[in-house]
């Protein structure tokens, strides 16, 4: 498998070449993905709604910030789509958010349960996890992946590299296929794979 640094080494100096690889690096990760996931991803998502099931999305870093953005886009952008009055909207929620809250456990605990712990306080059984990692290594992840399956919820998890320990589990994943270290790539087609779901929410959510 190429590398982005295979593909971009040549361009450097070029910004037009080196875009124009950047790009199509991309297209050629996309067009791996395999979209049965995709599809049941949205399954599950919707199967939530109808359940009045939350939808806890969360993550680290740059994957912290898709995390709310997912959230707001399950969410509002969805709800502000619909023309039916009555809508039962997608309760989702990003525990990423709430600084006072990360910061006293990660002060007080240990940051491994940054996550754990408002799970403690606000799942129900049956809810959805979607994560969000590059590597699928991140251990406040895991903790959070654990509890939820041995609490009768459903993990979902996007991914990239080879899906690290997250892969063995979670119950649904969405693998990005990187070299390992390509976060940005990675993180790029997490953000468009929330932009297919939420396409799709967007076309049927008058109809369902």
């Amino acid at each position: 498998m190429k590398s982005l640094n295979d593909v971009l080494q040549n361009k450097k100096n070029d910004p037009k070449k080196f875009s124009e690889n950047y790009i199509n690096y991309l297209i050629g990760l996309l067009n791996k993905i395999n979209y049965s996931k995709i599809a049941e991803c949205i399954a599950k998502i919707e199967e939530a709604r109808i359940n009045d099931k939350t939808i806890f999305i969360m993550g680290n870093g740059g994957s912290a910030s898709t995390a709310s953005h997912v959230s707001n886009d399950f969410g509002l952008a969805v709800l502000k789509k619909s023309k039916n009055p009555n809508l039962k909207p997608y309760r989702a929620l990003s525990i990423t958010d709430n600084m006072s809250v990360i910061s006293a456990t990660a002060n007080d605990s240990d940051y491994s349960n940054v996550f754990l712990d408002q799970l403690k306080v606000h799942y129900r059984k049956g809810d959805i996890l979607v994560l969000i990692s590059a590597s699928g290594n991140s251990q406040n992840l895991v903790e959070a992946a654990k509890w939820v399956r041995s609490n009768n919820g459903f993990v979902i998890s996007w991914l990239g590299f080879d899906g690290g320990i997250l892969k063995s589990n979670s119950d649904l994943n969405i693998i990005v296929d990187t070299p390992k270290g390509e976060y940005a790539p990675v993180e790029d087609i997490h953000l468009i794979i929330n932009h297919v779901i939420v396409t799709w929410m967007h076309y049927h959510i008058d109809s369902l």
